[in-house]
């Protein structure tokens, strides 16, 4: 259908405008071809991914003080310059994205030209972000690792991985910023400091706060989403992440104050709440199920979830009201500053309360629910159905964005 795209297509195309019109014209023209074309896309993506890891020192040199080349605009020139003295630095910091290599890390204190950079062997800054295009910064620890580590996520404005990149702007948006930090352990703890990531954090903050923004870390929080599911190499610690698949790339979902996020590997994505259009569950099974997010631009779906975390899933996304597409204007208008369209009541677009649900969601819930059950009965060997398949669960190809050869015949079972 015209004007929905694969997401995959506009990240692989995000930096050519005029490209990414005429794939979108040829979709349209041909939506038999838009497998083709995700698939080019998903190529292409994969190969930019591998070329971080490669040594890129010589593309990225910065080749004049106007910024012009290495991808740099106007607003990160001064950055750039290493006249521009650091406030924080932080040695052999490890990182993974947009290269996977040590770089040292520099926080800039600077309100006008000051940001996040890292700086290879030869003082060279080799990549950047202004606090002005910083648009969230996540702290998430990283799963299944017997030593506490935690990843540093710098998305920048337009740099989500979910939305297209506006066609007005003239440069494409810096690259998000990925890097490790390892806790301390043993004779590495200083006596009087805390050996975590807080004080890292902290200082990002107090940047964030001296450029003028109202950004802060982001941390997972109990109150958000807690896993079900025991972290055995942990015993006792809480898990805030889900382990799912994107096509056939493994990763780990995040269920965060602000948002969903998906990592570490890329293509990164993120959900704000104004950007979903609504959640459901397909394929449906015993001990896995998958989780689709509606945008304005498209589906994306989350495949092998665990059942056991279902119950925390949808609990995190019936308060945020994200399963009704009712509430989805109102959101983005909440975002945007501006009021609820015209022709909705008060109670069409109240928000959930801290303690749940409104009363319209309510109603809508329990009515969806009857209807699930009625679907449940009439539809023909569901036999491994489980409680909780409803929440607009549909049985058609709804997640197109999901990789198609990938577990074929747990999505054949769902949709008997």
């Amino acid at each position: 259908m015209p004007g929905s795209h694969p997401q995959e297509v506009d990240l692989a195309f995000a930096g050519n405008h005029e490209l990414r019109k005429r794939v979108h014209a040829a979709i349209d023209q041909n939506p038999t071809q838009s497998t083709l074309f995700r698939d080019i896309s998903t190529y292409i993506l994969d190969q930019t991914s591998q070329s971080t890891t490669e040594p890129t020192s010589k593309k990225r040199k910065l080749e004049d003080k106007n910024g012009e080349q290495n991808g740099t605009t106007t607003s990160t020139a001064a950055l750039t310059s290493t006249d521009l003295k650091a406030w924080k630095t932080y040695p052999a910091v490890s990182f993974s994205i947009p290269q996977r290599k040590k770089f040292t890390l520099e926080l800039v204190d600077n309100k006008k030209d000051g940001g996040i950079r890292a700086l290879n062997a030869e003082g060279n800054v080799e990549f950047c972000i202004p606090w002005s295009q910083v648009d969230q910064v996540f702290c998430l620890p990283i799963p299944e690792k017997a030593k506490r580590q935690h990843h540093f996520v710098v998305l920048p404005v337009h740099g989500d991985g979910v939305n297209p990149v506006p066609e007005h702007l003239k440069e494409a948006p810096p690259e998000p910023i990925v890097w490790t930090f390892e806790e301390a352990t043993g004779k590495n703890i200083v006596e009087g400091e805390d050996p975590g990531p807080g004080p890292m954090a902290e200082a990002i903050h107090h940047c964030l706060k001296r450029a003028g923004t109202k950004k802060s870390v982001i941390f997972p929080n109990a109150k958000d989403f807690e896993s079900a599911i025991p972290q055995s190499h942990r015993k006792g610690e809480k898990g805030f992440h889900v382990k799912a698949h994107r096509g056939s790339k493994e990763g780990y979902l995040f269920f965060t104050s602000v948002g969903i996020f998906y990592g570490f590997k890329k293509p990164l994505a993120f959900f704000d709440f104004a950007s979903v259009t609504s959640i459901s569950y397909t394929a449906v099974l015993r001990n896995t199920f998958n989780m689709v997010i509606s945008t304005q631009t498209g589906d994306i779906e989350f495949g092998m979830l665990d059942q056991d975390d279902y119950t925390g899933i949808n609990e995190y996304v019936q308060k945020h009201g994200l399963q009704d597409a009712s509430m989805a204007a109102a959101r983005r208008a909440k975002k945007l500053n501006v009021n609820p369209p015209a022709n909705k009541g008060a109670d069409d677009t109240a928000e959930p309360d801290e303690g749940g649900l409104s009363e319209l969601q309510k109603a809508e819930q329990e009515l969806q629910d009857m209807e699930d059950e009625d679907e449940e009965d009439y539809e023909p060997g569901q036999e491994e159905e489980s409680d909780g398949s409803g929440d607009d669960s549909e049985e058609d190809s709804e997640g197109e964005d999901y990789d198609e050869d990938e577990d074929d015949d747990d999505e054949m079972e769902g949709q008997e």
